[in-house]
């Protein structure tokens, strides 16, 4: 490996690049130095062609030994005044025979978590690698910014711009990350992982970038942006801790100053803002009507009364008409920006008849995206709200299961990280799911809770494009 970070750390000689190429990529393989097995090198071609734009080039074994050829490519393309670019593509006459892994959506999924990994820990102010969002699009070319922002590469964008879906400038710094990276991506996407002494590495380098697929939301990230933005919604599928995780912060960083009010279709306008209710009279008249504050009007009272900051939390906010329910009140949810909206009563304390928020209140919602049934946050809502995506972590899975359900855990993220779209993604269960309970058995556990709500997925066609991956997965929980 080393040989070859040296190659693509330095400008291009055209003598000896290819007898230097070939040498660096012979020692990838084998049980010496090499990273991975000779099995794997059986597989693959190697190409360092005499061409206009050099390059060299791991391809499918079944193309022909020159010419153009096709499918998954790894490739280094080495310019004279400066380090090489090492980058993923397509080869000129298609994807075939490696349609099946391009096509999948984990390729781009990957390549893109890849790409933002290295941007955000290696390259400072400029960026210094890019993917493209569907490596299959060879009809859309490097979009032009990124060709301006690299113009010592403008042959390598103007011969194969629409070709490259993935591409890390390999500066010193970062070379020998992205290197690996891309070879380790490029053999595990056709079924070879790095040999035992390398395995360490490869799996430190994957978890890396696999942070980027699913990112950790901490407690603090959420506080700092409840100081900043103060309406802030907590989404992502069901089991990942969203509920828990808002009331821990409403007890720990609030001290319990605030609510928490659960949301579900019958909430009304009168029973979040507030309106008349009938209240007995203890007379032969009955009934009577009087105004009564709802739990908004009640969490404002109370952030009046105190120069501590207060917390309105709202579970499963999305369960209600949203739109409804806060009536005009959305008018005054303007977190940079002090309004004050009519009431239709006087709801008296400091309130009386005019809403002014007060800059101590925060509210913070939770929304499973799981659930497609439910309304949908219109524009106007969304706008004055910050968002921030839960989604399972590992970390928990691994801390707090066993080692059945750690594997269940690992096998369905890979199903849902290779075959699901974009839409279907932010399905996946949550690690709640696969923790273990000593006094539950695991499978018991798992075929009473995770598995019907898979079955719900299919059921309701929200897994449509992996069906037979998730159904064969059911089935092997189910035998546990």
């Amino acid at each position: 490996m080393n040989s070859l970070i040296d190659l693509c750390t330095k400008s291009y000689i055209s003598d000896s690049w290819s007898e230097e190429s070939e040498t660096a990529f012979e020692e990838l393989f084998g049980s010496g130095d090499g990273r991975y097995s000779l099995r794997a090198q059986k597989d693959i071609q190697f190409r360092t062609p005499a061409a206009s734009v050099p390059f060299s080039a791991i391809i499918h074994e079944s193309n022909p030994t020159s010419g153009g050829y096709s499918g998954m490519s790894f490739v280094i393309f080495p310019v004279e005044d400066g380090p090489a670019m090492i980058a993923m593509g397509v080869g000129t006459q298609g994807l075939s025979p490696d349609e099946n892994i391009i096509g999948k959506p984990g390729h781009s999924r990957k390549m893109n978590a890849i790409v933002r990994w290295l941007n955000e820990q290696y390259s400072g102010n400029e960026p210094i690698a890019w993917a493209k969002k569907d490596a299959v699009r060879t009809d859309i070319t490097v979009p032009q910014n990124v060709i301006n922002a690299h113009p010592k590469y403008k042959s390598v964008f103007d011969r194969y711009g629409k070709e490259i879906y993935g591409f890390c400038i390999a500066k010193e710094e970062v070379a020998d990350k992205a290197l690996k990276a891309f070879l380790d991506f490029n053999f595990e996407e056709r079924g070879y992982t790095p040999l035992s002494a390398s395995e360490d590495e490869f799996k430190e380098i994957k978890s890396s970038y696999f942070s980027y697929l699913m990112p950790t939301v901490t407690q603090q990230k959420i506080g700092n942006l409840l100081e900043q933005r103060k309406y802030v919604v907590l989404q992502g599928p069901p089991g990942t801790g969203k509920t828990r995780l808002a009331n821990k912060l409403l007890e720990e960083d609030y001290g319990s100053q605030g609510m928490t009010i659960q949301f579900h279709p019958n909430i009304t306008y009168e029973n979040f803002i507030g309106g008349l209710f009938p209240t007995s009279t203890g007379t032969e008249l009955g009934l009577n009507f009087s105004v009564s504050r709802g739990h908004l009007l009640d969490a404002v009272e109370q952030a009046y009364q105190t120069e501590d900051d207060v917390l309105l939390v709202i579970d499963e906010i999305n369960r209600a008409d949203l739109a409804k329910v806060l009536g005009e009140a959305i008018y005054g949810l303007e977190p940079y920006e002090d309004r004050t909206i009519q009431l239709p009563y006087d709801f008296g304390g400091e309130i009386g008849q005019e809403l002014t928020f007060p800059e101590n209140l925060h509210i913070l919602g939770t929304m499973n995206t799981a659930d497609r049934s439910i309304a949908i946050l219109d524009v106007a809502i969304r706008r004055r709200f910050a968002f921030l995506n839960m989604w399972p972590q590992v970390e928990v899975v691994e801390e707090k299961g066993n080692e059945l359900t750690k594997e269940a855990y690992q096998k369905l993220l890979s199903i849902f990280i290779n075959y699901a779209s974009e839409d279907s993604f932010d399905l996946m269960p949550g690690h709640s799911y696969f923790i273990a309970h000593e006094d539950v058995d695991a499978a018991d556990q798992m075929q009473t809770n995770l598995i019907p709500l898979l079955k719900e997925y299919l059921a309701q066609g929200y897994v449509a494009n992996f069906a037979d991956a998730i159904h064969a997965y059911i089935q092997e929980i189910e035998q546990l």
